[in-house]
């Protein structure tokens, strides 16, 4: 993967920046520009495919998944295995920073988490427990430049929530964007919109808005999905066409690219088969950044190629083959 340089960068944030005021978007939350602080993102040594790679250097996988997948940068997801969050999110951030490189963080956490789907089911106990986690996630970045991706599936997995419980999620997200705009005012925060086969972009613009996304730097897209950037494309660009039209205001948005190199319409969202690696993380792209949200390789729950798997387990075999797409 190359990067493209830092003065590529200011030229483009600022051209972003005039292009949206000309559309009517809202400004940023914050005047801080993480990618113009920091030089390339960062690459998790700890990640799931690098811990396995160093633990099975014998392994005739070994090389392919440490070259192709452990050694690109990718999101660190953050819940409630990870201890007290404000150590971890400032040990993460801390790390980064300290190389110079941008994080990529992941907020999961929110009461009634997955309540749908049910693979990755949990999250906060109460709201209250939730504002409390949120708060020293924020704390834990602190002054340090990061991005943040806000609550995957949050805003799509409402069939299964009752009208107050809607309500309470909307308040929880909006709470959550205002304490990472003050406690970590370098970090740029994407509240996830899910991905074009889910919901109408005319009903996640609605839920967007009222979940707070005006005072967010944007939105996140396809988050452990396989649609293709094309489509991810066009989906934000009709949200933001709803957004303009009903508020007055647009974002940037960002897409997970990372297991969407075969990017086929009508994919099983559950661990199919036949998945290949999509475009590295980078800036640009036809979104602000395409990023690996999802790790490759990573098990969406018990299904699938993944049967027998829990949600988040590290499978070297699906891994292995979709470097190679088969």
């Amino acid at each position: 993967m190359r990067l493209l340089s830092r003065p590529w960068i200011r030229i483009a944030a600022t051209t972003l920046a005039l292009t949206l005021t000309a559309f009517g978007a809202a400004p940023a939350a914050s005047a801080a520009n993480p990618p113009d602080l920091t030089s390339g993102f960062y690459v998790d040594p700890n990640s799931g495919p690098a811990e396995w790679a160093n633990a099975n250097p014998q392994d005739g996988r070994s090389a392919a998944i440490r070259q192709s997948i452990a050694q690109q940068p990718m999101a660190r997801w953050f819940g409630n295995w990870s201890g007290p969050i404000g150590t971890a999110t400032g040990s993460y951030a801390g790390a980064a920073s300290h190389s110079g490189k941008l994080p990529i963080m992941v907020a999961y956490n929110i009461s009634g988490r997955d309540a749908c789907g049910g693979h990755s089911g949990g999250g906060a106990g109460t709201a209250s427990a939730y504002n409390s986690w949120i708060a020293a996630f924020a704390g834990g970045i602190a002054q340090r430049p990061a991005v943040v991706i806000l609550e995957p599936d949050a805003l799509g997995d409402f069939n299964c929530l009752s009208s107050a419980q809607v309500s309470e999620r909307q308040a929880l997200l909006r709470n959550a964007i205002n304490q990472l705009n003050t406690q970590a005012p370098n970090t740029w925060t994407y509240l996830d919109a899910g991905n074009p086969g889910w919901i109408s972009a005319a009903a996640m613009a609605e839920r967007l808005h009222s979940s707070g996304v005006q005072n967010a730097r944007g939105f996140s897209l396809n988050i452990s999905n396989f649609i293709s950037t094309a489509s991810n494309t066009s989906y934000g660009n009709a949200i933001n066409a709803q957004l303009s039209s009903r508020f007055g205001y647009t974002k940037p948005f960002v897409i997970d690219t990372s297991r969407n190199g075969v990017g086929a319409a009508n994919t099983p969202w559950c661990n199919p088969a036949g998945q290949k690696l999509g475009a590295t993380s980078r800036y640009g792209g036809g979104a602000e950044m395409l990023l690996w949200i999802k790790t490759p390789g990573q098990s969406d729950g018990d299904c699938g190629v993944g049967l027998g798997s829990t949600a988040g387990q590290f499978l070297p075999e699906v891994a292995y083959k979709m470097i190679f797409g088969h």
